[in-house]
């Protein structure tokens, strides 16, 4: 019997259990959730998935019928980890004598040696065992937490162990090991002698099998090995450095974390794009993708023009409610798991209202900074259609605004960022009623339409560019009128259905002026607003401010801070740097920020609990926070980016850098920072900035 059609992303994702902290390693559309010993339980959410499908739902190693004793994990790349524990005592025995390594590494399947070494004076004999299972259940179901009811068949052939999906026989896993194990259905066992001062290894594969044939792993030395594909990216990423070494820690982990979320066609000539996050997003998002892929530019340009290209093969084509798909309509969420059609009424939904103009903004900031003018021409047409899809079917009624209402019962009720269902909601705390205009949406489309005039203007288009600004102009005059809340200085986070307006302090109006839609007369009582403690929580911007009826600092979108929001909300402060208290609060969201990606170990994750600072020293986790998660991690580049007034335009031949680094920093460097036919490195200290590399017909802006 066939699972019932479910709602998109129903309900808050499952929390990863099943003892102990969670250890995530992702490499592309791969990624594996298993306890701190890398034991991954049955019943759990944990497991390791591939394309969408949950490929191992056991894997759990015992010695002498009896799980190690952790001693640590090291994860020095997101893909790879060693879980360094130790063999249970024998009985009246006060130490161990038997240290156990298990290196894992990932990347279209799974690769493990399991290290024994004897640190004895004496022979040791053990029965090693692994149990290993799979359900194949979709992740959609392991999100949500759902009951699965899949199990695999298991057979024992010429020294593999094959687990087989009931439902679908085309669909497996393939198990093989060295050391002449014994392998029989649910167990792979080694009987095991370690001499003294000696060590036994054994390695193991994991390979899953789609469509009957096995997928093509690779974890040697080829150049579609995870280390071999990060060392490339590498070779031609920027490298930034700072002084302040709890920065520098900050954006080494986010240039391992986004190589690791980037996907490509692996051979087939497909352009990579950045996945959202692991562990529920490992696929192409629209709008998470955009922002990331932007974020991302002073490190990778090539990024953003992949994620584009992608998104515009995708681009909707004809209108189909189930799945949101309109013409020019840029897409949400790609899904190939085994019930992604049954979630979404397709592999492809679309439904999200900022991913549309995101797309045309992305596309003009690649132009600027020196993407292959023959890129930007073939994209152009998609850039118009997303344009005439704002127009058409992004404002359904002509009211100038773009809104959203979803199809049906089974799209996204927010489409949004702020996608949870409570998400958007009045100072009192009640929820707005469809349609929703979003404020700042309106700041997107508002930078789409100038973006696309700058383009038009560049390819001899002067019509187009003055009939965009002219509507950019018109657009901005009228956000002002209908979303300023003059009786509390701040713009509403939406209008309603009805028009009136959703009148809540939150963090939407902050990215308003990362777009520059905010006349320049009401920055200076929007900061004002925002700089507050009920916005401020000390380690980054709530998403609703304290004093607000829905106020929950443990809830997903209505009190919790977002990184990648708070990144944002910086760089629009930036922007508005001429305007008194503008610099000091970005300075301040950015040290706090900093300080708690310090707290998390380098890596800022999803989102955490927007407790104040002075009610807890460190920042309380979110329990099901995806990490890494990809505009979580490249939002420190965004951080950066804003204090060095970063703005190259290389068709004019010229580079923006106006630095104002918060003291702490110290010393920066981004070197080798690719700017079309260029490369360049910039050493930059408060004020000052020295740019070695800028071609002698470039002009240099400092001030």
């Amino acid at each position: 019997m066939s699972e019932p059609l479910r709602v998109l992303n129903s309900g808050q994702p499952a929390a990863v259990n099943g003892g102990g902290g969670t250890i995530t390693l992702v490499e592309a559309s791969t990624f594996c959730l298993s306890d701190q010993l890398g034991d991954i339980h049955s019943g759990t959410s944990q497991g390791l998935f591939y394309r969408d499908a949950r490929v191992i739902s056991r894997w759990e190693l015992r010695l002498d019928g009896q799980a190690a004793e952790q001693l640590t994990v090291l994860t020095p790349e997101a893909f790879k980890a060693r879980f360094i524990m130790r063999k249970q005592p024998r009985q009246g025995i006060a130490d161990s004598t038997v240290l156990v390594v298990r290196k894992r590494m990932i990347g279209q399947g799974l690769k493990e040696a399991i290290i024994v070494q004897n640190l004895g004076h004496e022979d040791t004999a053990m029965t090693v065992t692994l149990f290993a299972d799979a359900d194949f259940a979709d992740l959609f179901a392991v999100k949500e937490g759902r009951k699965h009811l899949g199990s695999a068949e298991a057979q024992s052939v010429d020294g593999e162990l094959h687990l087989i999906d009931h439902n679908d026989p085309g669909r497996g896993l393939t198990i093989s090991a060295s050391g002449d194990p014994v392998m029989l259905p649910g167990t792979v066992t080694w009987q095991v002698v370690v001499p003294a001062h000696g060590q036994w290894k054994t390695e193991i594969l994991a390979q899953p099998v789609v469509a009957h044939r096995r997928v093509q792993m690779a974890f040697g030395d080829d150049e579609d090995s995870p280390i071999s594909r990060l060392k490339a990216w590498r070779a031609t990423a920027t490298d930034l450095t700072a002084t302040d070494s709890r920065l520098t820690q900050v954006l080494q982990r986010t240039e391992s974390d986004l190589g690791a979320l980037r996907i490509d066609g692996r051979g087939d000539g497909s352009p990579a794009y950045v996945a959202a996050g692991a562990p529920w997003f490992m696929t192409l998002f629209g709008r998470d993708s955009l922002l990331t892929s932007w974020m991302a530019l002073p490190l990778d340009s090539a990024l953003a023009v992949g994620t584009l290209r992608q998104l515009a093969k995708l681009q909707g084509t004809k209108v189909e409610p189930i799945t949101e798909e309109e013409p020019g309509r840029i897409m949400h969420e790609m899904r190939h798991g085994p019930a992604g059609g049954q979630v979404l009424g397709g592999e492809v939904y679309y439904g999200s209202i900022d991913a549309t103009p995101l797309f045309v903004m992305l596309l003009a900031e690649c132009w600027r900074w020196g993407a292959d003018e023959s890129v930007i021409r073939e994209l152009l047409p998609a850039a118009d259609a997303a344009l005439a899809w704002i127009d058409e079917y992004g404002d359904a009624d002509g009211d100038g605004f773009i809104e959203y209402r979803r199809k049906t019962d089974r799209g996204l009720t927010n489409q949004g960022w702020k996608d949870s269902y409570d998400a958007i909601n009045d100072a009192s705390g009640h929820l707005a009623e469809p349609s929703i205009a979003l404020s700042e949406v309106q700041g997107y489309a508002y930078a789409a339409r100038l973006a696309r005039a700058e383009l038009a203007e560049h390819f001899g288009d002067h019509e187009t560019a003055v009939r965009l600004r002219g509507q950019a102009d018109d657009l901005k005059s009228r956000f002002d009128e209908a979303f300023w809340v003059a009786k509390n200085g701040w713009y509403a986070i939406a209008l309603d259905g009805h028009k009136n307006q959703v009148d809540a302090l939150t963090s939407n109006a902050a990215q308003c002026l990362w777009t520059g839609i905010v006349a320049d007369e009401r920055a200076a009582e929007l900061i004002d607003k925002l700089a507050d403690a009920s916005m401020d929580s000390g380690f980054g911007l709530r998403t609703l401010a304290a004093t607000m009826g829905a106020y929950n600092p443990m809830s997903y979108h209505n009190g919790s801070v977002w990184p990648h929001d708070t990144a944002i909300a910086v760089a629009g402060l930036q922007r508005y740097r001429h305007i008194p208290g503008a610099s000091e609060l970005a300075e301040r969201l950015t040290t706090g920020l900093l300080d708690a990606a310090a707290e998390f170990g380098g890596r800022l994750p999803e989102l955490f609990c927007g407790f104040g600072r002075g009610e807890f020293r460190s920042p309380i986790p979110y329990p099901t926070s995806c990490s890494p998660q990809a505009w979580a991690s490249a939002a420190p580049l965004l951080l950066v980016r804003s204090f060095l007034g970063l703005t190259p335009c290389v068709p004019n031949r010229r580079l923006i850098v106006t630095p104002r680094l918060p003291r702490r920093w110290g010393k920066l460097a981004l070197t080798d920072m690719r700017l079309g036919p260029a490369t360049v490195t910039l050493h930059a200290e408060g004020s000052e900035i020295h740019v070695h590399g800028l071609p002698d017909d470039w002009q240099l802006v400092t001030e």
